[in-house]
């Protein structure tokens, strides 16, 4: 049998599309679910409260998936990972840059995913084995996390989201969503919680921008699992309705078990209020499922740093998987994160970019071939948006970013690649 490509830098071929809208779903659902999410959600409720912060994760939620289907679905048109996608925007050398930013962001957050599995699985194994056990060992769940990561990196997203996903691990998952669930709603006082309002120390538009980062978070991502997909139509209704419904539910829980079991100001009170529901099982699984967070940065690190590389993703991949473990067990994360949340930063006024080149310029044109060098309207419409970015966050935190420098990069973009275009008609004249 021919072995599938995961080339970075070539298009799929046709034959090896073959994840459709069921497999999609199941793996943006998968990736709406996990601890971070849960996390985040926990750190809306004290300054939103139940109502309010319901409404902004369905509102920036609902925002950020429409934008995550859309860069898909480049993908899906193009057959190209989403830094090779880049090149079609930016140049064939201007794809340099937000490949090694990203190699970096993901190596980053591979760590982190790591050491918050760590935790809750030592957790964990403190209510069971007791706090004295060798189960609570740091350094062995670090060790198995990251290697369980790694392989299944190295298999690659065909092998995972159609063998380990789809047969028998989404169902795990909804199983323990569904019991959290319910033991919410048969514990807690939902009418009390419903009508419980914040103390007003976050504002509505600041929970919003947290709310859709998450899945804005995925832009530079998601292109590499897209590019799979049969059709166009598919990648965008699998994806869209998957991260949905998973990232709505599981941060909706968080907030929820915050608030109803939680609040306390104890820096595991979340952790500890769900391993307390059904003997600590739903969260051992959440916990299991968080190993496809891991898998999805340490796979996109290898073929971003591919695009700069031409060797094997697999090899690159354990090499990915290999340094974020370390890091995982070395390296004090406190003040990288910030470093991560400044990276971050680039992305959403980028694929602003990318999403008016791809749809409204190029009108979704898949065989276009890369402009030589430098696409400087494009490099100039993503920094303006960067140093918005910026400017909010600094000056205007209460308002948001994200949104706002997505929507001046693509923009200015929109009015440059117009230009662009007249002034190539004008020279062909």
């Amino acid at each position: 049998m021919q072995r599938p490509n995961y080339s970075p830098f070539q298009a799929v071929p046709q034959a090896q599309r073959v994840l459709g809208a069921r497999d999609l779903f199941t793996l943006w659902f998968s990736l709406g679910v996990g601890l971070m999410v849960l996390q985040l959600g926990a750190l809306l409720a004290p300054g939103l409260g139940m109502s309010g912060a319901l409404l902004a994760i369905l509102a920036g939620t609902a925002v950020g998936v429409l934008l995550l289907g859309a860069v898909a679905v480049i993908g899906s048109d193009t057959g190209l990972s989403s830094m090779a996608a880049l090149k079609l925007s930016l140049g064939s050398r201007g794809a340099a840059l937000p490949a090694l930013l990203n190699l970096l962001q993901l190596v980053g957050w591979g760590a982190f995913e790591i050491i918050v599995m760590r935790d809750a699985a030592s957790l964990l194994a403190g209510k069971t084995f007791g706090s004295d056990s060798a189960w609570t060992s740091p350094l062995l769940w670090t060790m198995c996390f990251g290697v369980l990561a790694t392989c299944l990196a190295v298999a690659g997203p065909l092998t995972f989201v159609r063998r380990v996903l789809r047969k028998w691990g989404i169902w795990l998952l909804l199983g323990a969503c569904l019991w959290l669930t319910w033991n919410l709603l048969s514990k807690a006082d939902m009418a009390a919680l419903w009508a419980r309002r914040g103390d007003g120390s976050l504002p509505f538009a600041l929970g919003f921008d947290i709310a859709i980062a998450m899945p804005l978070s995925w832009l530079p991502l998601i292109a590499d699992y897209s590019r799979f997909g049969k059709s166009a139509r598919r990648v965008f209704g699998g994806t869209t309705l998957g991260f949905f419904f998973g990232n709505v539910w599981l941060m909706s829980l968080g907030v929820a078990y915050t608030l109803a079991f939680a609040d306390s100001g104890e820096v595991n009170a979340l952790l500890l209020a769900l391993a307390g529901a059904g003997l600590g099982i739903p969260l051992l699984l959440i916990l299991l499922d968080e190993t496809e967070n891991a898998f999805a940065d340490i796979h996109s690190a290898a073929v971003s740093i591919g695009i700069l590389l031409p060797l094997r993703v697999e090899w690159l991949a354990v090499t990915i998987g290999l340094l974020c473990t370390l890091i995982a067990v070395f390296a004090p994360l406190a003040e990288y994160q910030n470093f991560l949340l400044l990276i971050g930063s680039v992305f959403a006024p980028l694929f602003g970019v990318v999403l008016v080149d791809h749809f409204i310029l190029r009108r979704r044109g898949a065989k276009a071939a890369p402009a030589a060098g430098l696409r400087w309207d494009t490099l100039l419409a993503w920094a303006c948006g960067v140093v918005l970015y910026h400017l909010l966050s600094h000056f205007t935190p209460q308002i948001g970013a994200s949104l706002p420098a997505l929507l001046l990069a693509g923009g200015l973009q929109w009015v440059l690649g117009q230009g662009r275009q007249w002034l190539a008609v004008g020279e062909g004249r």
